[in-house]
């Protein structure tokens, strides 16, 4: 978002940058989570004060999936916590990557638009309110999930 806010014109530019380093970022979280687990994850976990939040995670991991990926990407929840546990949990490793290259690259495209088509206009309102606009696109990612699920 910074480098959008300084070049509006270059804002996609930084929205494709971003979802490629985030989704390889997926990927080696998915790694570590997999592979590294005992090692690598747990001091991470311990650092980032994030035991208690992975071990909900794993009740949610259970219950929703590849679900769970689509809605963390475009939340404020820290997204390196569920690329761990979604290799830790087993989650099939190409439907998590293209759910991660789904919500990522959704979250940052919407921004760079924003930020495109907006310029100084969206600046102040996305700094002030961001959190809030992140909430609400999860809650509407959520709903549209919940809505197709009550359709079938």
């Amino acid at each position: 978002m910074a480098l959008a806010l300084g070049a509006p014109r270059q804002s996609l530019h930084f929205a494709l940058l971003a979802t490629v380093g985030s989704v390889a970022g997926a990927a080696l979280g998915y790694a570590i989570g997999m592979f590294l687990f005992d090692t690598v994850a747990q001091p991470l976990l311990a650092f980032y004060h994030a035991q208690a939040q992975f071990d909900q995670v794993q009740h949610y991991f259970v219950e929703y999936g590849l679900g769970l990926v689509l809605v963390a990407g475009f939340t404020p929840i820290p997204f390196k916590l569920i690329t761990i546990a979604a290799g830790a949990f087993g989650l099939p490793f190409l439907p998590f990557m293209m759910a991660a290259l789904l919500s990522r690259g959704g979250r940052f495209f919407l921004e760079g638009a924003l930020f495109r088509w907006g310029g100084e206009r969206i600046r102040a309102l996305v700094e002030h309110y961001f959190e809030w606009i992140t909430v609400a696109v999860g809650a509407l990612v959520v709903a549209g999930f919940g809505a197709v699920w009550l359709a079938n």
